[in-house]
């Protein structure tokens, strides 16, 4: 009869020293019930040392972790009696390893051994330059907000933030690829494939051209057309923003351009170029916004035409960067890209599209409801300066998003899952931490910030507690967007839809519900999005995601006779 024992050992070094005796020991007696014993003492050995909280324990833990082992022993004589000298070990490297609980991988994430200082640096080094860069935008549009602000006019206003709510409805409908196209421009550099990261760039390109002079043209011939997602019929804004959004479509292309590039760059981990080509372009625009509002007969407008001519200079840059770079041609970005190449784009965009239409529902729900509230436009105001003191907290949350997206497919390319688990859990404590940072940051400065925006007391007024709930909902998004850059860049782009859809559903019925009818009851109906989107992804990344650690069954821990 053969025995088959499955039990946890780590590597033949000298911490594990004290395991061996016992195996050898169960190998040297005679009958099944001793050696099923001796196994039984080693499995429990293995349980009292998991329990044990001492850092001292850690190194062997992990290898511990790391490799499981099956005692086999041949067929026995007919009395039973096991010839110890035949007893091998084999190394059963496909059974999933023994998990550690959420506690013991909470206390690792927050670990300050070296390790971890080490991958603090790698995320911080990534992440930083990617927020100010990602800031730099919403900061420079809220120049504008403020250049408007100061004409006096809640119309203007209110105009002006419809229109950026068109315009980004259609951008971020598109601009899914540029997501997808970090994690694997990861995963290719990772591996050392560099004509793969080079394909993957230029597919994403080309479909950023294509798609992006279809909504350009959409915006600018037909802009009634996206500005009846966000405003009323016969809404007194209409009249501000129709010419608004056909001079700030122009940068669709562009715009699709930078992304891109930033989404290539992000996932070579070079975050520090982009910072200085936004940083760059977007002087220009700081230099253009009061000389086109102010000596020009444009007006107001002449804040969309800045921004355009800004993200023009920068979707110019990026490209010609990216060519010096060799992460693009000409002849390839001319080229249609071959059906089976665009699978993996194509594959995982139809469930970020996905994506993007319920975000795009939720937030365009919102929208409309605070631009219908008064016929003054000081709600809609007062709920376009909330939104543009919240974008600029938003994009550090989407710079942690974009680091998990890109260490943890890289990490798993290089070093396996363990690694890659360690990262995202590091990525996570981080998240939580500058979302906490962000909400306090947002709630002392709201004073200075308020009067800043407009001059009419009533917008002042009417943005206080909206603009308060705006800096809670920064500390629940921490670990949001750092679990779904996780999702991002393991490609869970169907269950990222899938949980996405599920909490703009709440937020949809949220609004219809008496709290859409009060600007504070928005932000609390996206609080409960919020909240409801960070429980989902958590447990998907803990419970069912591809670095979720799952119980081995006890019973592949007993023999089989």
């Amino acid at each position: 009869m053969r025995f088959l024992f499955v039990c946890v050992l780590s590597g033949l070094c000298g911490t594990t020293n004290a395991f061996v005796p016992s195996v050898r020991s169960a190998a040297s007696l005679h009958g099944r019930d001793s050696l099923q014993t001796q196994a039984e003492k080693v499995s429990r050995r293995w349980s009292n040392l998991n329990d044990v909280e001492d850092d001292l324990f850690d190194p062997l833990r992990d290898r511990l972790s790391n490799m499981n082992a099956t005692i086999v022993a041949p067929e026995a004589t007919e009395t039973d009696v096991v010839d110890n000298t035949l007893l091998n070990l084999v190394v059963d490297s496909d059974r999933e390893p023994h998990p550690l609980g959420w506690k013991r991988r909470l206390t690792q994430a927050l670990s300050g051994r070296k390790a971890g200082r080490q991958l603090d640096k790698l995320i911080l080094s990534t992440s930083i330059p990617s927020m100010i860069n990602l800031a730099v935008v919403p900061l420079v549009n809220s120049v504008d907000t403020f250049w408007v602000g100061r004409m006096g006019s809640a119309l203007a206003l209110a105009g002006q933030a419809a229109a950026n709510q068109a315009f980004f409805t259609i951008f971020f409908l598109v601009n899914y690829l540029p997501t997808i196209t970090a994690p694997l421009v990861a995963s290719a550099v990772g591996s050392g494939n560099q004509d793969e990261a080079r394909a993957r760039v230029c597919e994403s390109l080309f479909l950023c051209n294509v798609l992006g002079l279809m909504g350009t043209l959409s915006l600018t011939l037909f802009p009634q057309w996206g500005l009846s997602m966000v405003l009323q019929d016969g809404a007194p804004a209409m009249e501000y923003a129709v010419p608004y959004l056909r001079l700030r479509a122009l940068s669709m292309m562009p715009a699709l351009w930078s992304s891109s590039g930033f989404a290539a760059y992000r996932g070579l981990l070079n975050t520090v170029t982009p910072l200085k080509v936004s940083l760059a372009t977007n002087l220009v625009n700081l230099v253009l916004d009061p000389l086109f509002i102010f000596r020009t007969p444009l007006g107001f407008v002449g804040a969309a035409l800045a921004t355009a001519i800004s993200e023009t200079c920068s979707g110019i840059v990026y490209l010609r960067l990216l060519m010096k770079r060799q992460l693009a041609s000409i002849k390839l970005l001319l080229r249609p890209p071959s059906m089976k190449a665009l699978m993996p784009l194509l594959q995982g965009g139809a469930s970020m599209l996905g994506r993007q239409l319920a975000l795009n529902v939720g937030f365009i729900s919102a929208a409309r409801r605070a631009q219908s509230m008064d016929p003054s436009g000081v709600s809609a105001a007062a709920y376009g300066i909330v939104m543009q003191m919240y974008s600029v907290g938003i994009v550090v949350h989407v710079a942690m998003q974009g680091t998990a997206a890109a260490l943890v497919p890289s990490t798993l390319a290089r070093e396996g899952k363990d690694a890659a688990r360690k990262v995202a859990d590091r990525v996570m404590i981080w998240g939580s931490i500058v979302g906490v940072l962000l909400g306090l940051t947002q709630y002392l400065a709201l004073p200075f910030l308020v009067p800043l925006f407009s001059t009419l007391p009533e917008v002042q007024e009417a943005v206080k507690v909206p603009a308060l709930l705006a800096a809670l909902l920064h500390v629940i998004n921490g670990a949001v967007f750092a679990g779904e850059g996780t999702m991002l860049g393991l490609g869970s782009y169907r269950d990222l839809m899938l949980l996405t859809a599920g909490s703009v559903g709440a937020l949809v019925g949220c609004l219809s519900s008496p709290l859409g009818a009060r600007l504070d009851g928005i932000l609390l109906s996206m609080m409960v999005f919020c909240g409801t989107q960070g429980i989902a992804v958590v447990t998907h990344y803990l419970k069912f995601g591809p670095l979720a650690v799952r119980r081995q069954s006890k019973r592949t821990l007993m023999p089989k006779l």
